[in-house]
């Protein structure tokens, strides 16, 4: 299994896998698990409610269509999970949708599928971009 980021979970499914690196594709059809942490609903919704992102259907809709994608397994956000967030090593930003995103990633000992440059740097979680 690997955890797809937010960003990378979304043009995943709107834009189709094609549009990525074929690193990414590698990474992504080798794997019979995609997490999507329960984080990544709330970070969708909120760029629906901020109008940043447009759906032709009910963000509820899209979010419950896509946790069916086959292969797609929702990380839930675990007690250990929260506060682990909260003591993530080295220096890591506040965006706290990251830092669970990380956190998930480390409980589960699973790599992180991102574009995020402030997380490749980071170094303490494994990382495929």
């Amino acid at each position: 299994m690997i955890i797809l980021d937010t960003h990378i979970w979304f043009h995943y499914l709107n834009d189709g896998i094609e549009t990525f690196s074929e690193k990414i594709q590698r990474a992504i059809k080798k794997q019979d698990v995609l997490g999507i942490s329960i984080i990544s609903c709330w970070e969708i919704a909120m760029l629906v409610a901020k109008d940043r992102i447009r759906f032709s259907i009910d963000v509820q809709d899209w979010i419950t269509k896509a946790l069916k994608y086959q292969g797609t397994k929702l990380i839930e956000l675990t007690p250990e999970i929260a506060v682990l967030s909260t003591r993530l090593p080295g220096e890591f930003h506040k965006d706290p949708a990251d830092r669970i995103i990380v956190a998930s990633c480390i409980k589960l000992g699973v790599p992180l599928l991102t574009f995020d440059r402030n997380i490749v740097k980071w170094g303490y979680v494994t990382t495929i971009s």
